[in-house]
């Protein structure tokens, strides 16, 4: 949820601009093109994503979002699956799915009224990411007594901030963009994690996948802590959703099918990526 929150949020969470409406005489147009009349293309999955955005999508097909789109394509019987690429900013969602270039968007919070969600097919949350034997195992919230005076990297404008400075950690802390292209500057999520281990910044609070994912891809031992014990402040979870137009119910319905009956490929997808995953009690999922 730069996440589907800070990219995806997206990671942290995706703040992706105002949702065009569709006109009337666009539905009477199109009608017919998919089930019930809705605009939703029967023979090819077209999706709607950034063109350099891991671990979520990119171009070449790497994110596991891509993976998962492949896995609806076949599910729903699709040929093929179909990019619109947008890069991930104010008006994402106007410019491809509002504008119906595309009939999804594989990785949505849920609860965002700019686009119609699924069910959730996974949950993470926010973590501490700190090499290990730094003096912060243990360490669980952000309001921790240990982390007083501590580099802290996190990004603007991303819930933890709001708990960082409430716990005066701003003041220490490295402030990293939330609007960059990532086609051409390198993630936000990369970016902190290399500083962290060249000794810029102690820890790293980022998006659970952006952290998991770059952890692994750099070869590094870290500790990768779910921020699920704040008491106060902005929350640290998001469900995740495939996100479809309002308009379109029963490409809805279908979608949440293809969640419910294929829910454990999915789930290995994201490990694969070492996507922290947290059921609906804050427990880790693992397999």
């Amino acid at each position: 949820m730069t996440g589907r929150v800070e990219s995806k949020l997206r990671v942290v969470l995706p703040i992706l601009g105002a949702i065009a409406l569709l006109p009337s005489n666009a539905l009477a147009q199109n009608a017919g093109l998919g089930a019930a009349g809705e605009l939703v293309d029967p023979e090819i999955l077209r999706v709607c994503a950034d063109p350099s955005n891991m671990p979520f999508t990119d171009k070449n097909g790497q994110g596991f979002e891509n993976k998962l789109a492949e896995l609806v394509a076949k599910k729903t019987g699709r040929k093929s699956v179909a990019y619109t690429w947008f890069p991930t900013v104010t008006g994402f969602v106007r410019n491809t799915l509002g504008a119906n270039r595309c009939d999804i968007i594989m990785g949505y919070a849920q609860g965002d009224e700019l686009v119609q969600n699924t069910n959730a097919y996974y949950r993470s949350s926010y973590v501490l990411v700190h090499p290990r034997g730094n003096g912060m195992e243990g360490v669980e919230t952000i309001e921790d007594p240990k982390l007083s005076g501590k580099r802290i990297g996190v990004v603007e404008s991303t819930p933890p901030t709001a708990n960082m400075a409430a716990n005066k950690l701003l003041r220490t802390a490295k402030i990293y963009p939330l609007a960059v292209d990532t086609r051409v500057t390198p993630s936000m999520g990369e970016v902190m994690i290399k500083d962290m281990l060249a000794g810029e910044i102690d820890a790293a609070v980022l998006w659970g996948p952006m952290a998991g994912y770059y952890a692994k891809e750099l070869g590094t031992d870290v500790a990768i802590i779910p921020l699920v014990k704040e008491k106060t402040g902005s929350r640290m979870s998001y469900r995740i959703t495939m996100g479809v137009r309002p308009s379109d119910q029963e490409w809805k319905r279908t979608l949440n099918r293809v969640i419910k009956e294929n829910q454990a490929e999915i789930t290995k997808i994201l490990l694969s990526y070492n996507v922290p995953l947290i059921d609906e009690h804050d427990n880790p999922i693992t397999q």
